[in-house]
This record gives structure tokens, sequence and C-alpha cells, in this order.
């Protein structure tokens, strides 16, 4: 009877867990359900609201607040709160005017009237801002139920494209523009206002009626009109424009419709933002493409470097098990000289290094991001990191980066011991504040210019001093503990004893020398990415939204394969050629990546880019040093572990004396 009891509450248990599991939701991802005024339930709203964001634009870096442009605001509600990740984006997501009911059509409903006098100078700044904003094509982001609110159009070939924006209008100084006829004025330099938008929200009912219906996309069109009646609109006559020479007073309407429609269920509710990118379907097989190549690279590489070890290790143990003089014909010392001269090194392959110091200070910084780049695109393939949680990405990787200064403290003590180090503060310092200060120091010098232009995305001061916080009163410390740890313990230990003198290095061809080895080192790890980075780098200057992460993590440990086989093989290639200095030419073989990285990012400004504007040069430029300094730090770690690996197997494999 006990039995049955127990197996009874078994049941119980496991029901109720299912039930729980069914209602969970990643983060970003949980439904609001919406039903018609007159129906609220204790779940259920019939308001729907739409947020506003940053306005930004492709042609200009820097972004500006809604309110900027001194459109249709709010001023009596409080924004939505902001996570770390936002705000070092520069996102500034606040409430709007546009409210409406849900499954209540609206026509050409008035939101604001803006009045202008260009004989006031506050009035003609504002138009003044608005009409260089048309003419830089910034465009609004308003964002629907944690939705983006995407603008489709037709473009060549009958094709439909999909921009998670729209302009806030257009600039006719060239007859170029595709929604308007410029030749409809008589001037160039006129512009003209979208101060209307017909919103189309889509829903999906739920099979339950009692939990009402969910909002599954949400797309709108912009459009112009002079309305005849400011004091009620009613969306007819022509565009609403203005010119250079227009003076005196100007009243700007705007307004909006809303119309509702069925649509696909929950789950695929962000599809229709796939619709955004249709560039990135035609560039799947580019990018399959290149990771066979990779991987085929990859394992020739692997294949050779077994192949020939295995060989040189053989002939080398053999002629070891032959007596002095030879044996059995075979006279085996010329030719382990004169063909694998790796050997001949081994007491002094772990001479330590020039400048041991900043190398050991580069390999914590650089494990310190690795693991926090292996962690966060680890969450982010699970979904936490989804861009309908905002700003999550970028909180994620600064909270990780502050909480791994243990094992940066660790490696760079460890290793600067190892190298025979004797300034353990210096160390620790420098592994402290030197990288992250150089970052915080180009950081602040780009936040000065956004503050200097006005920009949304310049960090408040308040935001910056709790930055400053997280670095010396967490990562700081814990880098002391790590540091600690590294150098209490004994040295690394090595498999041969180092001679007191150094071996002369024979002269090097061309190809053995250190320069054209980094040169090459980098090219493979550059190839296995670049179309990877095309995607990444369109995210974050073209604005267009990044999904990909499940392939970006595939990416990240191809590279991490491919840094590491090409370092190897490099390496090897100098040992035989009797040159042990392999400490910082494996570190900046790999980390060569990132001039590649650098270069690309150069012919990205100027093939794809049309930014314009000093100070977004140099703002472009200046993140993208940021953006290079990481990831040199990142690719060289790998190759010098990976070297270091390498290394310390073949000479504790191989019997020496």
């Amino acid at each position: 009877m006990c039995s049955l009891h127990r197996a009874r509450g078994s049941v119980l248990v496991i029901f109720l867990l299912l039930h729980s599991a069914t209602s969970f939701y990643l983060p970003g991802l949980a439904p609001v359900s919406f039903c018609e005024p007159g129906q609220t339930g204790k779940e259920n709203e019939s308001t729907i609201e739409i947020f506003v964001n940053r306005l930004d634009s492709v042609e200009s870096v820097l972004p500006y607040e809604y309110t900027a442009f001194d459109f249709c605001a709010i001023d009596s509600e409080k924004r939505p709160s902001e996570n770390l990740g936002q705000v070092l984006f520069g996102e500034r997501i606040e409430p709007s005017p546009y409210k409406f009911e849900f499954k209540k059509k609206v026509d050409c409903k008035p939101v604001c009237t803006k009045s202008y006098n260009t004989n006031k100078p506050e009035d003609k700044a504002h138009l003044d801002f608005l009409k260089k904003g048309m003419l830089l094509n910034y465009q609004h982001h308003w964002i629907v139920d944690n939705m983006p609110v995407t603008w489709c159009y037709d473009v060549e070939d009958g094709q439909k494209f999909c921009n998670p924006g729209f302009p806030i209008g257009y600039a006719c100084v060239v007859n170029v523009s595709p929604f308007i006829s410029c030749s409809d004025f008589k001037d160039k330099d006129t512009f003209y206002v979208f101060n209307h938008v017909d919103i189309t929200i889509h829903y999906h009912v739920v099979e339950n009626e009692a939990a009402g219906a969910r909002l599954v996309a949400a797309k709108m069109e912009p459009k112009s009109y002079k309305h005849t009646k400011v004091e009620a609109p009613d969306c007819a006559g022509g565009p609403m424009y203005l010119n250079n020479k227009f003076s005196g007073e100007l009243k700007i309407g705007y307004t909006y419709s809303v119309q509702f429609d069925t649509h696909i269920r929950w789950a695929s509710r962000w599809d229709y933002i796939l619709e955004s990118m249709p560039h990135t379907n035609i560039q799947w097989f580019s990018i399959m493409n290149s990771l066979v190549i990779v991987l085929f690279l990859s394992g020739m590489v692997a294949m050779i470097m077994l192949r020939t070890l295995h060989k040189d290790i053989a002939r080398y143990n053999q002629m070891d098990s032959v007596p002095a003089g030879g044996g059995f014909g075979y006279d085996l010392g010329e030719d382990a000289q004169e063909e694998f001269g790796w050997k001949l090194v081994h007491g002094d392959v772990f001479r330590p290094p020039r400048k041991g110091m900043l190398l050991s200070v580069f390999l914590g910084s650089g494990t310190q991001i690795f693991i926090m780049m292996f962690v966060t695109l680890f969450f982010a393939c699970l979904g936490f990191l989804s861009p309908a949680n905002r700003g999550a990405l970028m909180t994620c990787a600064v909270v990780l980066w502050v909480l791994l200064g243990t094992p940066a403290g660790y490696v760079a003590a460890r290793f600067y011991k190892s190298f025979g180090g004797e300034k353990w503060k210096t160390n620790v310092l420098l592994t402290c504040f030197l990288c992250p200060g150089v970052v915080f120091a180009d950081f602040f010098v780009m936040n000065l210019i956004l503050w200097g232009e006005g920009s949304s995305a310049a960090m408040p001061f308040g935001t910056l001093v709790a930055i400053l916080a997280l670095w010396f009163c967490i990562s700081v410390p814990l880098t002391f503990i790590g540091a600690y740890f590294g150098f209490k313990k004994t040295g690394i230990e090595h498999p041969v004893r180092t001679n007191q003198i150094p071996r002369q290095i024979p002269e090097q061809s061309f190809y053995t020398r250190s320069l054209p080895g980094i040169v090459m080192g980098g090219i493979l790890p550059f190839g296995c990415i670049f179309i990877q980075l095309f995607f990444i780098l369109n995210s974050i200057w073209s604005h267009q939204m990044y999904y990909m992460f499940g392939f970006l993590f595939l990416v990240f440990i191809i590279l991490v394969i491919t840094c590491s086989e090409a370092t190897i093989l490099l390496c090897y290639f100098h040992l035989c050629a009797e040159d042990y200095h392999w400490q910082w030419r494996s570190f900046l073989t790999s980390g060569f990546t990132a001039v590649y990285f650098l270069v690309y990012a150069i012919h990205y400004f100027f093939s794809k880019l049309q930014i314009t504007g000093l100070a977004s040069t140099i703002l472009y430029f200046g993140y993208t040093m940021i953006m290079a300094l990481i990831f040199f730090l990142f690719t060289g770690t790998i190759g010098f572990f990976a070297c270091f690996w390498f290394v310390t197997k073949i000479y504790s494999v191989v019997k020496v004396d």
C-alpha cells in the first residue's frame, strides 16, 4: 500500500514538473497575450504600445535619441530600464504616443502637430537638424511587444526587401529617390518628411480562447502627407515637403493608421525578421564551402604533422639505440643533424624569451578574453542571448570579463615565473591595467567625441563610474588572487634542461625568417572567418540584426583549431632550422590574424559604407582598433598555448641527453 502511494506521488511530481516545463520560455521570448477592450483578463492586455529606440544611419556612426529630432514624444511617462549592454551600445528605448487598442482599426489618427517659425533661431535649428537627418538618411527603430517594426518595399527583380527601420524622410538633393519622383519639385534641394505611418499588426489566436491572442509580426509603411487641415487630418493631398528657401511658419502634423491581420503561429513570430536580410540566404553556400575548405586544410596540416613527427621520433629513438660509431652499416649522426635539426636545440628551446614580462601579461589578458568569448558564444547558442533579449550579449561579455580576472592573473604569474621573472608586483599591476587600460582609454576618447557631438551613444558619467568600479573593485582583486596562486606554485617543469650558453642560430633562409612566417601564419585563420566577419560588421555598422550564433560558435571552434595547427606547423619548421626563439613568434604568428582583420575593416569602410564626416570616421577606426586589439590577444594566446603544448610534447617523448 505504501509503495502504491509512493508511485502515485512520483507520478504526480513528474506531472507537475512537465506542466511547469511547458510554461518555461527563454529570456525575452515570454508571450504577452492581448484581447479586445472590455475583455481584459488577469493575464491579458488590450492596449498595444509602440516604443521608440535611437535613430541611426549607415552614413554616420553618430546615433541620436528620438527626441533630438523634435518628433512627437511623451514627457510624463517613465523610460523603461536598460541593462549594461544597452547602455554600452547606446540604445535609448522610450515610450511613444503611438498607442492603440487590439483589433481596433484606426484611420489617419492625429498624434501631434509641430509648429516652426524660421524667424525664431530655436525653430530654425530644429528644422536644420531635421533636414540634416534626412540628408544622412537617419532611420527610426520602433518596437512592438519586443519585436522590431519592419518596413518592406520592392526592389529589383520583383524581390521584396525588409528593413528593421524606416527613414525620417528623403532629401531630393539629386533625382535618385526610388520612393518619390524628385522631378515633381522645382528645386533639387527639397526635403519631404515621413509624417504618417500605416501599421499592420499580425497576430495569432491561441487555441484556448481565454488566453487571448499573441502578436507575431509588426510591419509598417511610411508616407508623407501635407494635410489640408492639420487640426483634423484626412491623409490626403501631396507630400509634406520643405526646402532651403522656405521662410515663415510651418506646421507638420504626424498621423498613423492601424490594421490587424491573422498570421502564423507564435513559435514562428521571429521568422519575419529573416526577410530583413535576404542576402544571407544566398551566402549559405559560400559559408559552407569555406567551412569545408578550412576543415580540409586543417586535416592536411594535422596529418602532415602527425606523420612527420612520428617519423622523426622513430629515427631518433633508432639512433639512440645504435652504438656511437654506428651499427649494422648505418651512420645516423650526420643524417640526423642535416634533416632533423630540431633535436639539436633541445638545450635552448625553453630558454626564457626577451620581454618575458610583456608576453606573460598578454597571455593573461588573452586567456581572460578566450574564456569570455567561449562562454558567451555558448550561452548565445542556447538562445539565452538572442536578439529578443536586448543588450544581453554585451552584458554577459562584460560581466564574464570582470569575473575572469583570476585566470588572467594566474596564467600571467605562472608563465612569468617560468620565464625567471622576479618583479611579481609589476607583473600583477600590468596584468590588471595594461590591456584593459588601453581599451578604456580608447573608449573614453571615443566617448568624448560622442559627448561633443551630442550623440545618444555617449555613455553617461554615472555609467563610466560604474564600469570603473567593476574594474577596480572586482576584476583587480580577482587578478591579484589569481596571481597569488600562480606565484605560489612552483615554476613550470620542462622536459629538458636549458644550457647555460645559448646556441648560435645559423643564418636563416627567407622562408624560415620570423617576419615571413608571421605574415603567412595569419592567412589560413583569417580565411575561415572573413565571410562570417562580413555579417558581424554588417550587424555593427549597417544596423542589421545578427542571429547566426550557432554557426558563429562553429566558426569560433574552427578558428581555434586552425590557429593552433598553422602555428604548430610553422613552429616545427623554425625548430628544424635550429631557430629556438618560438615563444614570441608563436604568439605573433596567429596574432597576425588581427592585422588581416584590420585591413579587411579598412576595406569594408571604403567599399561597403557611405560614412561621411570626420567624427564618424574617427569613431569607426577608434572602435575598430579596440576590436583588433582584443582579437590580437585572443588569437595570439591560442597560438602560444598550442606551440607550448607541441614543444613540451615532442621534447618529452624523444630521448635527449
